[in-house]
C-alpha cells in the first residue's frame, strides 16, 4: 500500500469514526478543541507531569489535518516546555533553535525501531533526555527517517514490551505499532524510572477512545491480525 492509499484509508476510517453533527452548533473546548461533550480534558492530570526529559514530536503535514489525534495530549499534559511539535517533511539543525538543539545533542534519543535500536528500558536513567517521535502513520514515519540524515545519525530506541494498542479507533499496521501518546508514556515511564507516567498520559487517551465508541465507531483491529485471519487480502507490489 502506497503513502498516499494508507492516507486515503485512514481519513476514510477517521470520519466514519467521527460522530454525526447535530442540526444545531456544539460549544467546542478551546484547550483540545473538540465539543465539549466529548472533550477529554476532564481526564488530564490535576497538575501537568514534569519529567527531565523534553519530548519533540516531528509531526507529518497530514497528520496535522487528522480528525483523531493524539499529540495534543502530550501537549496539555506535560509540563510547559517539555513537550514541542514541529511539523513537516524536512528536519534540519538550520530550521529552528530547537531542532538545532536536539538534532546536534548527545542525549537526543530517536523512538524508532530501526537496525540499531535498543531497548529503551536498557538506556541509563540519569540523564535528561530529549524524546524524539516521528508522528503519522508508518509509511510517513518512515519516509520521514530515511529523507533526514540528521536523524538517522542519533541514537535510536525501541518498546521491546509495549503490548497491543489501547488505541482501538485507530488500525494499526501491526500488534505491536503503539499511537504517538503510547509510545511517549511508555518511553518516559522508562527514563523517569516512574511507571505512573503511563497511566496518568493515556487516561485522555482511553476517554476519547470510550467516546468514540459510545458515538458509533467500532473498534479497529490491527492490519497484520485481518490479514492473518483472511479478514482482508495483501496488497500485490506492483
Amino acid at each position: 500500500m502506497t503513502e498516499e492509499e494508507e492516507l486515503f484509508d485512514e481519513l476514510v476510517r477517521d470520519f466514519a469514526a467521527l460522530p454525526a453533527d447535530p442540526p444545531i452548533k456544539r460549544d467546542i473546548c478551546l484547550r483540545c478543541c473538540r465539543p465539549v461533550s466529548v472533550c477529554w480534558c476532564f481526564y488530564l492530570p490535576d497538575e501537568p507531569v514534569v519529567t527531565r526529559s523534553t519530548v519533540i514530536i516531528l509531526q507529518h503535514p497530514s497528520e496535522e489535518k487528522r480528525c483523531l489525534r493524539t499529540a495534543p495530549i502530550l501537549l496539555a499534559a506535560l509540563a510547559r516546555g517539555k513537550c514541542h511539535i514541529v511539523h513537516g517533511r524536512k528536519f534540519t539543525t538550520s530550521k529552528s533553535a530547537l531542532l538545532e538543539n536536539v538534532l546536534t545533542c548527545r542525549h537526543s534519543l530517536l523512538l524508532f525501531p530501526g537496525p540499531d535500536a535498543v531497548d529503551v528500558a536498557d538506556v541509563p536513567r540519569n540523564c535528561t533526555y530529549n524524546l524524539i517521535l516521528l508522528d503519522g502513520t508508518w509509511a510517513q514515519a518512515r519516509s520521514i527517517y530515511h529523507t533526514n540524515p540528521s536523524l538517522q545519525r542519533l541514537r535510536q530506541v525501541k518498546l521491546c514490551h509495549a503490548g497491543v494498542s489501547e488505541y482501538v479507533i485507530r488500525t494499526q499496521p501491526d500488534d505491536n505499532c503503539l499511537s504517538t501518546v503510547e509510545s511517549a508514556a511508555l518511553a518516559l515511564a522508562y527514563l523517569e524510572n516512574d511507571p505512573s507516567i503511563r497511566d496518568t498520559l493515556l487516561r485522555p487517551l482511553q476517554a476519547l477512545c470510550n467516546f468514540q465508541l459510545q458515538h458509533g465507531a467500532v473498534e479497529h483491529q490491527s492490519k497484520e491480525f485481518l490479514f492473518q485471519n483472511g479478514k482482508i487480502k495483501r496488497k500485490k507490489k506492483k
